[in-house]
């Protein structure tokens, strides 16, 4: 509902009623690319979108095949209708998994969703990217799979992908011996207790292998280590053996302090961190989980004893953990998974060589196939060349039905109702919407050459409609890695620096130096403006770092309009970005009209619960200030404009400036949200949002603004939220939603429910429920609007690559006013098919 306050904002202004109906509302495909790429030892999907974006939440499934990243369009210039259904597919190579990554509508047009598919189970995490375009989708420990490593091969487990892990070990285990410099190997960090989910190679098996607690400003951080090393060379030697850790990182070792204090101190990577303390005992814990995994056992349940045992193992060591150990390797080789009950056995042995269990665990080990041997790793190829896309068609229906009864005559209620005489029925709706999406790479060790073509086709058969058509995209990208140089040319979306929507021309590029980039844009821009003739061109610089985590973008551009500027424009784009953080402001100046356009900040924090606020503050002029604006008002004893020179030949410059000032009210908007988890399957969150748009001051000469136009108050919308997953099964996810609306003349309230199921791998269910009720208040009385919608949308896949969708709402509302009641049903429903290569 605070989409549909936001767009009835909008409205008030009469400059941008009218550049609604010139703009045109064709769909428009909200994902511009994704872009792969390797960060530390993960491999990162970064989601680019063709306009402003804010991330909210990321909804993971039990199953870690599927997650749910929500996001919110932001406010741009021009209202944003987008097409639901856009889909990436990205095809896995050794371990990296085929990532689908499917754009869809939440509660509304501008609150969305990307639903991520994985096609195998996979540790991920989802954040806020660098810019407010981005979303990033990280697959922890990948990163070689990315730059072209290949992990050595597992074999499946049958009935468990638990991963493994080791021992918790003290500090010292790996600290130099005094007046000797020694080196080790970081495997791993991380700030809970790490799962080893690969075992080591055989050539390193006599290493020592500890697991240490750190405890950084109060926090307790993890670090899983091999070695030592007598020298850096041997260190390397073992790194090279090492392509299943990724992050991977060779630290030195210096002395190890008194055996009092424990503690051992790395440089290098480590050299940052504090002296380790030694993970402390929870006895009961381990005995209580102990006890669990023996009567799973008892009763045939090897996967519950799994899950208690690697609870256990995860915990600091407690009296339980020697027999833990051991026994979790007996399970895994119950269960068929040999290559995990070797690492469990192995680990054993490393950490408890003396005793009788440590015997019966060697035979155990002896017993076990031979290892899979390690395999080179193939040569890198020099060059790739990729294809990707899709095809799709979707027809659109919709009927409705309209019952009016007058009230307050004098016949009401002695003549029976005749549905055929009260009852407006009708199709509103008949398209068929044909969409091509078609995406080329090519990339060696000194270039990077794309092209991209999105184009969607609408045909109509209503009557005196006419069909569309909308190319979103043609363009070819080229980048030169050595030299910094890059150029896009054809049709493409603004990324920054000032350019509003989508345009036909040029966008170069040169990184002169490491974080630093120049940019120029020359082009025109695709949405027509009657019959004004538009071009503009622009510089930006972009520093990836001004200061630690700190970036940003600073542009000067400017639009010409059939020879006169039409927008000069000043600003800057700043960017806070940590892994729990990130801030973005947009603030940009107009120095030829002498008015602000756009002063924006959005922020998004995450602590280590996983609780996350959002905030967002954004104020615009509306429309964006431009001369252009000039052209939809009549000046005195002239017909309406279509071109500047129309214009300037009944008006002087300065006075079509003062129109353009005085037609431009200022909107703001406000919000704030808070999310966190209560269970393991719950998190609930609330939000208050504020919208007001300004007043316009009477304007003499213009007739629909001769008394002004008063702003519309503020719009207080609260909400809350409650987000369910995995219910009834590993994929299933549940949002209930209900806000309540305040204004001057304006109060109602909006409940909701939306359901997505994957009931196998090829259906998908997802049905939702509205209510709605308004109470608003007009010149002719009170009017009150119920509104009751319930939907079903149904997605199968005929295949890899095929997949059928179809879509069913029904909206029954009823109106009641002084003069007349009225009820309305309208049906919309969808049925298309889809081909992704």
């Amino acid at each position: 509902m605070n989409r549909w306050i936001a767009r009835r904002a909008w409205t008030m202004s009469v400059p941008m009623a009218a550049l609604l109906a010139v703009a045109g509302q064709a769909g428009a495909q909200m994902i511009e690319e994704v872009e792969l790429r390797a960060e530390g030892g993960h491999a990162v999907f970064a989601v680019r979108f063709s306009t402003p974006i804010r991330f909210v939440r990321a909804v993971p499934a039990r199953s870690r095949d599927l997650v749910q990243a929500f996001y919110e369009v932001t406010p741009t210039r021009d209202p944003i209708s987008p097409v639901d259904g856009q889909r990436r597919i990205l095809q896995g190579a050794g371990v990296l998994p085929t990532v689908t990554i499917t754009d869809e509508r939440d509660q509304g047009p501008q609150s969305r969703k990307l639903v991520i598919r994985l096609d195998a189970a996979a540790r991920f995490n989802v954040r806020a990217g660098k810019t407010n375009r981005v979303i990033e989708f990280v697959l922890e420990g990948m990163g070689s799979a990315v730059r072209g490593g290949v992990d050595r091969p597992v074999a499946p487990a049958p009935a468990s992908t638990a991963p493994l892990r080791t021992q918790p070990q003290p500090a010292q285990a790996l600290a130099a011996t005094p007046g000797q410099k020694r080196f080790g190997i970081v495997l791993q960090r991380s700030a809970s207790p790490i799962r080893m989910e690969q075992p080591l190679p055989r050539s390193l098996a006599d290493l020592e292998l500890s697991n240490v607690a750190r405890v950084v400003q109060g926090r307790t951080e993890y670090e899983l280590s091999i070695g030592p090393f007598a020298t850096q060379e041997e260190a390397r030697a073992a790194l090279r053996h090492l392509q299943a850790f990724p992050a991977a990182t060779i630290v030195e070792l210096r002395p190890a302090a008194s055996p009092a204090t424990g503690a051992t101190e790395a440089t290098g990577l480590a050299s940052s961190q504090p002296p380790s303390v030694p993970i402390g005992e929870q006895d009961g814990k381990g005995s209580e989980l102990m006890a669990q995994s023996r009567a799973a056992l008892a009763r045939g349940d090897r996967p519950g004893a799994l899950a208690a045992l690697d609870e256990l193992l995860g915990l600091p060591p407690t009296t339980s953990t020697r027999e833990a150990q051991a026994l979790i390797g007996e399970v895994r080789q119950q269960m068929g998974d040999n290559i995990r009950a070797r690492a469990e056995f192995e680990t054993f042995l490393k950490l408890y060589p003396e005793g009788a269990d440590s015997q019966r665990v060697r035979e155990r080990l002896a017993a076990l196939p031979a290892p899979i041997a390690d395999r080179p790793a193939p040569a890198k190829p020099t060059s790739t060349a990729t294809w990707s896309g899709s095809w799709s068609q979707t027809y659109y229906g919709g009927q409705s039905q309209t019952q009016t009864l007058l009230k307050d005559t004098p016949l009401e209620g002695q003549i029976p109702q005749v549905v055929s005489d009260s009852t407006i029925s009708g199709t509103d709706q008949k398209q068929l919407l044909s969409s091509v999406d078609v995406g080329w790479r090519y990339r060696d060790a000194d270039r990077d050459i794309r092209f991209s073509f999105r184009d969607s086709f609408t045909a109509d058969f209503m009557p005196n409609r006419a069909d569309k058509n909308k190319m979103t995209a043609l363009y070819v990208d080229y980048r030169v890695i050595s030299s910094g140089l890059s150029a896009r040319l054809g049709r493409q979306s603004g990324l920054g620096g000032g350019v509003l929507g989508r345009f036909d021309g040029a966008l170069f590029g040169w990184a002169f130096k490491p974080k630093w980039k120049l940019n120029a844009v020359m082009g025109k821009p695709t949405d027509k403006l009657l019959d004004a003739k538009r071009h503009f061109y622009g510089l930006s610089v972009d520093a990836e770092a001004l200061l630690p985590q700190i970036g940003g973008s600073f542009y000067a551009i400017e639009q010409k309009i059939d020879g006169h500027t039409d927008r000069r424009a000043i600003g800057n784009e700043l960017r806070y970005v940590k892994p729990n953080a990130t801030v973005f402001t947009v603030l940009e100046y107009d120095v030829s009209l002498k008015g602000l356009n756009v002063a924006s900040a959005q922020g998004l924090f995450m602590t280590e619960a996983n609780s996350s606020f959002n905030v967002m503050y954004d104020r615009r002029s509306t429309p964006l200030l431009m001369l252009g604006n000039a052209l939809f008002f009549t000046p005195p004893g002239g017909e309406l404009p279509r071109r500047i020179s129309d214009l300037l030949g009944l008006q002087t410059l300065e006075a079509a400036r003062r129109y353009v000032v005085s037609t431009t009210a200022y909107m703001t908007q406000a919000s704030g949200s808070f999310t966190t988890p209560i269970t393991p399957r719950w998190q609930v969150g609330m939000d208050l949002r504020l919208t007001n748009v300004g007043a316009l001051a009477p304007v003499a000469d213009i007739p629909e603004l001769v008394n002004g136009r008063a702003g519309t108050g503020n719009l207080w919308t609260l909400g809350g939220q409650a987000i369910a997953t995995n219910l009834y099964s590993s994929r299933d996810t549940h949002v209930f939603m209900f806000s309540a609306v305040s204004g001057p003349s304006l109060s109602g309230w909006l409940s909701s429910y939306n359901n997505m199921s994957v009931v196998n791998e090829r259906w998908q269910l997802e049905p939702s429920l509205r209510l709605y009720q308004q109470r608003q208040q007009t010149a002719s009385g009170t009017i009150r609007t119920s509104r009751i919608t319930p939907g079903l949308r149904v997605s199968y896949k005929l295949g890899p690559r095929w997949s059928i969708e179809s879509d069913l709402s029904v909206e029954m509302s009823r109106s009641r006013g002084t003069l007349q009641d009225e009820s309305s049903t309208r049906v919309y429903y969808s049925l298309g098919y889809r081909y992704d290569y």
